[in-house]
């Protein structure tokens, strides 16, 4: 009995500390902001347009796909520690695990050298032009953390770049041939996304009277009349370099069809609501949230996949 009693005791203990263990993991978790990941869809672009489905290329691209999720992760982390300071002053961004305690800087330094290594490690089972731009990946953000976002509009093409580095990854990194484009497309549509951020990182300190110096040096030299320029003008650059690719003779000829063009209207939706969510529900600072909780965004983008898989297969 006094066996049971003991054997019980133990399973009871160890009950309660499964729970205690994954409530220690979560700070670790909300470091590697798992939910930005789906930025790095980004790297299936090329196979999708391309037509490259074979089982060897989508393997690749998966493990580009990983290899940047692992060093979007070092990069946030690298992020957070730069700018602790800047976020024990922003409404939300103290919150954040290491400005709050909830992870230490010892610890996060070693998740940062842990997750490069992966990362390059993943990007070295794809090709040698992955590992390239894994790594350009990492020196820009160094650069941005250092220095360069704090230089007003280079900041926002630094982020766009990061884009940019996905698809290059999941094209040229997979030996495939990047349309121009969409290479187009991509860039505008990453600028808006940019330019969005720092509107609704505006919109933010002014409803929270907080110092704009204190948070984001850069913001002081934006202003909304000029974001809402910047934006208007990547939006509609944005529809018109897509309508176009999907218009294009090469693209036809590519595709062997012209009903690529029927998906256009869910490029606008899609951008309209963004923007929509932008100015009248205070979003755009996290764009990767603000599409997994919008479910009209959600509906849009599954519905832009689906219909385009269906007419490109």
């Amino acid at each position: 009995m006094r066996e049971l009693s003991v054997s019980g005791g133990a399973q009871s203990r160890m009950s309660r500390s499964i729970p205690l263990f994954f409530k220690g993991m979560l700070p670790v978790w909300k470091l590697l902001r798992p939910h930005q990941y789906i930025k790095n869809s980004f790297v299936f672009i090329g196979p999708l347009f391309a037509h490259q489905w074979s089982l060897v290329t989508m393997l690749h691209a998966f493990w580009a796909f990983f290899a940047f999720c692992c060093m979007a992760s070092a990069v946030y982390i690298l992020n957070d520690i730069v700018d602790i300071e800047a976020d024990r002053e922003h409404p939300v961004k103290r919150n954040r695990p290491i400005v709050s305690g909830a992870v230490s800087l010892t610890q996060a330094k070693r998740l940062f050298i842990e997750l490069t290594i992966l990362s390059l490690i993943l990007s070295s089972l794809v090709s040698f032009w992955v590992v390239i731009f894994v790594l350009m990946y990492l020196f820009l953000n160094i650069l941005y953390s250092w220095r360069l976002k704090h230089i007003v509009i280079l900041d926002v093409f630094i982020i766009s770049s990061g884009f940019m580095l996905r698809i290059l990854s999941g094209t040229i990194g997979l030996y495939i041939e990047p349309s121009q484009w969409l290479l187009l497309c991509g860039l505008m549509v990453t600028l808006l996304l940019g330019f969005s951020k720092r509107r609704a990182e505006l919109l933010v300190l002014e409803g929270a009277g907080t110092n704009g110096i204190l948070t984001r040096r850069v913001l002081d030299d934006y202003n909304p009349a000029m974001l809402d320029q910047f934006i208007a003008v990547t939006a509609a650059c944005t529809i018109l370099s897509y309508g176009l690719y999907t218009v294009a003779p090469s693209t036809i000829e590519l595709h062997d069809t012209k009903n690529l063009v029927y998906t256009l209207p869910f490029v606008i939706y899609g951008i309209l609501r963004y923007l929509f969510l932008l100015h009248f529900r205070k979003k755009g600072q996290d764009t990767a949230k603000d599409l997994l909780t919008d479910k009209h965004m959600l509906v849009t983008v599954f519905a832009w996949a689906g219909v385009t898989f269906g007419i490109l297969a």
